[in-house]
């Protein structure tokens, strides 16, 4: 029974963890984050390659991408997640 306890209690712990993680990091809306991706946009060269800021709905967050000019997938520069809830 003890051991039982300690792990619901690890169970517990460790939700509670990934809870806090996930509401003390990230921006608290997607205008917050749209505006981050933006700002760090702007700080890129946009001569040397084709840059860009999408919002991804599903995953809730703002990405900063480079694509190129061929068939290749566009490289991920940097993310900007906001909480949902």
């Amino acid at each position: 029974m003890k051991v039982v306890n300690l792990v619901f209690q690890v169970f517990f712990l460790l939700v509670i963890l990934l809870f806090l993680i996930y509401f003390l990091t990230g921006y608290d809306s997607a205008f917050e984050a749209d505006q981050n991706c933006h700002s760090h946009l702007s700080s890129y060269d946009k001569l040397s390659g084709n840059y860009g800021c999408d919002h991804d709905t599903e995953t809730h967050q703002w990405i900063l991408y480079e694509s190129n000019d061929n068939a290749e997938p566009a490289k991920i520069i940097e993310k900007f997640r906001y909480k949902f809830l």
